[in-house]
């Protein structure tokens, strides 16, 4: 049931959309059922523009009919949709499953709101059982590669580091740079975290979102329910 599920979110989400709004358009399985159903609303008459997250959502975003632009042109968003790989109670997720975190992150920071789609088998108490994604620099990869062990280390974390399609073909993303996957079992401290990878020379961005997300639609066997972050949540 979890595509279907899926569905059922992005659906919900779609009915935030209002005429004339600036979108960010996330990337992954949940945001392409997004993609459709504001492509339907679209060809409906709804008048919107969007700044997708990776080229993959750009290439489905034109098949469905959606009018996209740039940051550049439009640097200020109304509201971002997208998924993610895992979310807690509060709010922070883990996200770049799908390789497109970089993007992801500018365009949600450069949105006034940001509404996560998930099913109900996204959401966690802790995160850390999906793999954190750290997106690099090719460059001085073995020096950049230490520097993370090292921040995992300070915050008491150990872990499977591994190169996201392996050191003979390793995966690109969009921007050109590589992912490390870090398997972490259990991150209480996302925030900490977050900050010492952040203060790493090679590290471009990580997958913990923290303080972006204003409220998630959750689908499970109960139908969809909503997640709000609270102020003292995006305080935390």
């Amino acid at each position: 049931m979890s595509d279907e599920w899926k569905r059922l979110a992005a659906e919900r989400a779609v009915e935030d959309v209002m005429p004339g709004m600036k979108l960010g358009i996330g990337t992954g399985s949940t945001a392409e059922h997004f993609v459709k159903a504001l492509g339907a609303r679209v060809r409906d008459g709804l008048d919107v523009i969007g700044v997708p997250t990776s080229e993959r959502t750009r290439e489905l975003a034109q098949s469905e009919g959606i009018q996209l632009t740039t940051l550049e042109a439009e640097p200020q968003l109304d509201l971002t949709v997208d998924g993610a790989d895992e979310l807690d109670p509060s709010l922070v997720l883990i996200k770049g499953g799908g390789g497109a975190l970089l993007r992801e992150k500018i365009v949600a920071a450069a949105s006034k709101r940001m509404i996560v789609i998930a099913d109900a088998g996204k959401v966690v108490d802790v995160l850390g059982a999906f793999a954190l994604p750290i997106e690099v620099m090719p460059f001085g990869l073995g020096a950049t590669w230490n520097a993370i062990e090292a921040a995992l280390a300070e915050n008491g974390l150990s872990g499977d580091l591994v190169l996201r399609g392996g050191k003979d073909h390793p995966f690109v993303t969009d921007g050109g740079h590589y992912i490390i996957d870090a398997s972490l079992g259990r991150i209480e401290h996302p925030a900490c975290l977050a900050e010492d990878l952040a203060a790493i020379p090679g590290v471009v961005e990580h997958g913990l979102f923290i303080g972006l997300a204003d409220k998630a639609y959750v689908a499970g066997a109960d139908g969809v329910r909503v997640v709000e972050a609270t102020a003292q949540d995006a305080e935390n």
